[in-house]
């Protein structure tokens, strides 16, 4: 038997073929023109904006995967590294990279872009955590991951180490407090 994420549980039972789906099956995008009214007074557009832009996109990519529901769980981690100004349309480019029993990590790649020049700068970076869940709002299990490239297979492998170390500081900060 090997240990190939694709074909398997993260306990390592095999799971059918049929169950499983590519990432690029769940690709999301999400674009919006960035107003006045998004933004602050230096033109940056708000955080909160972004960041309901990149839900949106993480959600849709989530859902597909599932196909069904989901929720939200957590959004781990949001890197701002450029602003982005108005009259600029922002790009939200969300895939699943990692899914566990019933959650899922989701990947989005944030771009501005100026449309009067064509310059295009990757802003953000951010990981949503997504469970789903069925008619009853319980926790649904999803579909394996049916991973084909070395840029899946290593997504897939970050994402996996990011849920350990969650897990690990869930631990330590529930013995310490």
């Amino acid at each position: 038997m090997t240990d190939s994420p694709s074909k398997h549980t993260p306990a390592g039972e095999a799971v059918p073929q049929a169950t499983s789906k590519p990432p690029s099956r769940s690709e999301s995008v999400v674009s919006e023109l960035m107003m006045p009214h998004q933004a602050n007074h230096l033109g940056h557009v708000f955080g909160g904006e972004l960041l309901s832009m990149v839900d949106r996109a993480a959600a849709v990519a989530a859902m597909r995967h599932a196909g069904g529901s989901v929720v939200t769980v957590s959004i781990d981690r949001v890197d701002f590294k450029l602003p982005i100004y108005t009259d600029e349309l922002v790009t939200c480019t969300a895939r699943v990279n990692y899914v566990g029993r019933t959650s899922m990590e989701v990947g989005v790649e944030v771009v501005a872009e100026n449309l009067r020049t064509g310059v295009k700068r990757h802003t953000n970076t951010c990981l949503l955590t997504f469970v789903a869940i069925d008619q009853d709002h319980r926790p649904s299990p999803v579909p394996q991951l049916e991973l084909t490239t070395p840029d899946e297979e290593r997504r897939f492998r970050e994402g996996r180490r990011r849920r350990e170390v969650r897990q690990q500081l869930d631990i330590e900060l529930k013995t310490d407090g």
